[in-house]
């Protein structure tokens, strides 16, 4: 781990939580995420379960923990089952949590091996009516690996057929979705280093700079400041490519006249930021870029006004979506009667903002939430539009990380140059 440690409590805090709404004698049981293998002996590079995390904010392979707020025993309400530490593991891999910094890191008091796992969970699971299992519930999921919970799954139903067995998801999406002050303090020291990424490349673009070597110049500041790296795969998109809207390759070089849209974030202590910029590779505008740059904002910053708690995710995109049709009639890309007579289910704003505006972001970039109950105070969402005009070679995008309040918005990246003027500015010092 590069960040640094984060308080227990705020993982005593979280399976308190999960506790509180889980049925009346029941249990549940987490997993660690696998190493997942590449080719010969390598392997990628480790990523823990984010519920697993959430719950204990440990951050190692081969790890267990099983809840039993009705446990008879004292001993067993909190297990956490860890991959036994030797000499050996610590001269080949490195120091692995021994039982006495995993009750330290945790606030869990029983700490087991995991080759004790089996007879210890024999030991209280018919005292449990009704067991949780973990399972990737995303909308966006498409995963084709089995994985650890996968095969968690098959083996304890065939052990225990008899069980009543239930879902974890519904209730830690919820408890995910609404983020602790300590949970916003990570999120906020992601932003703030991307914020020093920004910095550093605004004085870095010109043009001919290849677009991996920005890449390069914000992974570099990402990892200085103990990041372990980009929150996902970045977009560095220059020219047309801006107009991809998953564009990954990287591997154009910047022209002079051309826009680029950088879209990126660091991750810190597992947790995410998201954020899109997008500048003149020559650091000045052109009237039109400037124009349709402008529209972005005035479209990103009347969404941050609307996001706002009683809203539901999908009367905001609608609320949005008319916000951005105002924009693209004034900027002449669509007609009165193009709306009049557009789909409902695909307006004609779509033709240049075809995708969402917000989603949640936490502990994953498109983090876990409903899109369909009200919005919250604590939840933390991404405010995102763009105007891509294909015809033009221009895309433009900008995104930042916000914390709905009680009153409005916290926004997250308030400190990260966004006007165009002060875009502008920097790149000319």
């Amino acid at each position: 781990m590069k960040y640094l440690p984060v308080p227990a409590e705020l993982f005593i805090k979280n399976r308190a939580k999960l506790a509180a709404k889980m049925a009346s004698n029941s249990l549940a049981v987490f997993n660690a995420n696998d190493i997942m293998p590449t080719n010969a002996d390598g392997t990628m590079p480790f990523r823990q379960n984010n519920n697993l995390f959430y719950l204990t904010g440990v951050d190692q392979e081969e790890t267990i923990l099983v809840i039993f707020p009705d446990a008879p025993d004292e001993k067993y309400k909190e297990m956490l089952f860890l991959k036994e530490t030797n000499e050996e593991i610590a001269i080949w891999e490195g120091e692995k949590l021994t039982k006495d910094a995993a009750r330290k890191a945790t606030g869990i008091h029983s700490i087991f091996w995991l080759k004790d796992f089996e007879k210890t969970l024999q030991t209280v699971v018919y005292e449990a009516e009704r067991i949780y299992l973990s399972d990737n519930e995303h909308l966006r999921s498409s995963n084709q690996v089995q994985t650890r919970e996968d095969r968690f799954r098959d083996w304890i139903k065939s052990a225990y057929p008899n069980h009543k067995y239930d879902r974890s998801a519904p209730i830690l999406d919820y408890l995910r979705s609404v983020k602790e002050v300590e949970e916003i303090d990570l999120m906020q020291q992601a932003c703030n280093i991307t914020a020093k990424a920004v910095d550093r490349i605004l004085k870095f673009i010109k043009p001919g700079v290849m677009e991996y070597e920005i890449e390069a110049e914000i992974m570099h500041e990402f990892l200085r400041n103990r990041s372990r790296g980009f929150a996902y795969t970045p977009i560095i998109g220059s020219g047309f490519n801006a107009c991809v809207l998953h564009y990954i390759e990287n591997n154009q070089e910047c022209k002079d006249g051309d826009l680029i849209l950088m879209d990126f974030g660091a991750e810190y202590a597992n947790y995410a930021s998201d954020l899109t910029r997008t500048i003149p590779v020559n650091g000045k505008f052109t009237a039109r870029q400037k124009e349709v740059y402008n529209a972005v904002l005035r479209v990103m910053r009347g969404a941050m006004n609307i996001l706002k708690p009683g809203i539901t995710l999908n009367d905001y995109h609608k609320k949005v979506g008319q916000m951005m049709t105002d924009e693209l009639l004034l900027l002449g890309l669509i007609s009165q009667k193009e709306v009049d007579v557009q789909n409902p289910d695909w307006p004609a704003y779509k033709k240049y903002f075809m995708h969402g505006t917000s989603h949640y972001i936490g502990l994953d970039v498109h983090d876990v939430g409903s899109w369909y109950k009200p919005i919250e105070a604590g939840m933390v969402f991404t405010v995102e539009p763009g105007i891509y005009i294909r015809e033009e070679s221009m895309g433009i995008r900008l995104e930042n990380d916000i914390l709905i309040t009680e009153e409005g918005y916290i926004d997250l990246m308030a400190n990260i140059p966004i006007e165009a003027e002060e875009i502008e500015a920097l790149m000319g010092a």
